[in-house]
């Protein structure tokens, strides 16, 4: 591994600062990722981490590991389950987010071939609040109890926010198009093993 411990999060500029350095770990889905990712980072989706835990040991051995995702949350718990490997790695404080809002370019590929998806925060809300009016609409014009559709999304809504995770998230991150394809990962995975 590293002979200097790396920290467990790096904020938006000494990121920048070191990023020449650092091997960039992106684990949101491919859509979020061709939004718009840092420049040079790699397309691990955190579902996949597990299955890359040999090229990410092996890339923090050479050096330093970023993880990033859109707020920070998803790449903590890549973090952890890096971790958990022995594998040490740093997560981006704020993400993405907090990477453009420091004025920081976002690599976005030429429209041509790439997959523009919205990111997974967009999808969440534009579902949860399309379940919201149609459980409101169907409880005005079939049946009121069609109102508790509303009522378990807002409870669902606030676990959430409690519980800082996302079921939403999560299966609608399982939806082909959130779905990294085979030789796409693969692609990754042989950048990685590359530096």
């Amino acid at each position: 591994m590293t002979t200097s411990p790396v920290p467990s999060a790096l904020g938006a500029d000494q990121a920048r600062s070191r990023l020449h350095e650092l091997t960039v770990i992106d684990v949101r889905t491919p859509g979020e990722y061709a939004s718009g990712h840092l420049p040079g980072a790699l397309n691990i989706p955190l579902d996949q981490v597990r299955r890359a835990l040999p090229d990410i040991g092996r890339a923090a051995e050479r050096g330093d590991v970023l993880v990033v995702c859109a707020s920070g949350a998803r790449s903590a718990n890549a973090c952890k389950l890096l971790a958990e490997q022995g594998i040490p790695a740093a997560t981006l404080t704020g993400g993405t987010g907090a990477w453009a809002a420091a004025g920081h370019d976002l690599h976005r590929p030429a429209a041509g071939g790439a997959r523009v998806t919205w990111g997974m925060e967009r999808q969440v809300r534009f579902t949860a609040g399309t379940l919201v009016l149609l459980g409101l609409a169907l409880g005005l014009l079939v049946h009121p109890a069609f109102q508790l559709i509303s009522a378990a999304l807002a409870g669902g809504l606030v676990y959430s926010a409690l519980t800082d995770t996302c079921g939403m998230g999560a299966l609608l991150g399982k939806l082909p198009h959130n779905r990294p394809r085979t030789a796409d990962l693969d692609t990754a995975l042989a950048a990685l093993r590359g530096r």
